[in-house]
């Protein structure tokens, strides 16, 4: 694993866990019922934000990439922190009107995907970068 990727994995990763890691510390430490939900679709939103965020910054900051592929990249981040947001705001009016445990399916399914495209970001900037170096 090379130094970019172990740097993406705790400054990007880890960080973005942190509402998760943090939901899942209280809710084993408190009674049977004070938190409802284990997960919650706005922390996995929070991931999400922060893996998008993070590519938005790592690709704008290398100019001797194809200049195509980061529009693509920073396109379908910008899509994603959209839905990431339309999901924030179903969360906000509560689950009278949305069922949220499809809500927290979808934002699991929409992680899991921007936790894909944040890794092919990661593993082609730190691939251009070793081939800067050579």
């Amino acid at each position: 694993m090379t130094e970019k990727k172990i740097k993406w994995l705790f400054y990007t990763v880890l960080v973005g866990l942190i509402p998760i890691l943090c939901r899942l510390l209280v809710w084993s430490v408190t009674n049977m019922g004070i938190i409802a939900n284990v997960l919650s679709p706005s922390d996995i939103v929070a991931f999400g934000l922060v893996l998008h965020i993070s590519n938005i910054n790592e690709i704008e900051h290398v100019s001797e990439m194809d200049k195509i592929w980061k529009t693509v990249q920073n396109g379908s981040s910008i899509a994603f922190i959209f839905f990431y947001g339309v999901i924030y705001t179903t969360t906000l009016i509560g689950d009278k009107i949305f069922n949220t445990i499809y809500i927290t399916y979808v934002s699991l399914f929409m992680a899991f995907a921007s936790l894909m495209i944040s890794y092919s970001v990661c593993d082609r900037l730190s691939k251009s970068e070793i081939n800067i170096t050579e």
